[in-house]
């Protein structure tokens, strides 16, 4: 991998709470900070497209998503994205050819003492590397294909279909 390309959508992750208001923003990307923080070995660069939760993604919205991956240079490209919405979005990034990109966020605030934040981007990264072309989703410690996997609300987890 010469470089990584991480295109941010907004999601969880990137959530920010005000206790006073019971209220969120999607705040700036988080995973460059954590990246850093981490002291990976390896150079990527953050192209971020939208900042929202990802029930309020629209079709056009994933239009955007698509055609910026599709401009990139990059063949290894990691898209941080809410979870409720991520494998519409990951579907649609399925059209794209001769790309390695794998969709991953959080099931709590990157910010959050104890988030899973950290241990997604983590598998993200190791998946982005390893796997061949195609679109991946990294959740729960698992990689997952988009055609054989949802989002289990009850149980706030990713599960086969």
């Amino acid at each position: 991998m010469d470089k990584l390309c991480i295109v941010t959508t907004g999601g969880t992750i990137d959530k920010i709470y005000f206790d006073d208001k019971s209220d969120y923003q999607i705040g700036e990307p988080q995973i460059g900070h954590i990246l850093d923080e981490l002291g990976v070995a390896f150079r990527y660069s953050v192209i971020p497209i939208i900042r929202k939760d990802s029930l309020h993604i629209t079709a056009q919205d994933r239009e955007l998503i698509r055609a910026t991956i599709a401009a990139q240079d990059a063949q290894h490209v990691l898209v941080t994205h809410g979870t409720d919405s991520m494998v519409e979005t990951a579907k649609v990034l399925a059209t794209i050819p001769g790309k390695t990109i794998v969709l991953t966020g959080a099931l709590n605030p990157a910010r959050f003492r104890g988030s899973d934040a950290e241990f997604n981007i983590g598998t993200a990264v190791g998946a982005v590397q390893s796997l061949p072309a195609g679109v991946y989703i990294a959740m729960n410690g698992r990689i997952w294909d988009p055609a054989k996997v949802r989002k289990n609300v009850e149980a706030n987890r990713f599960e086969a279909i």
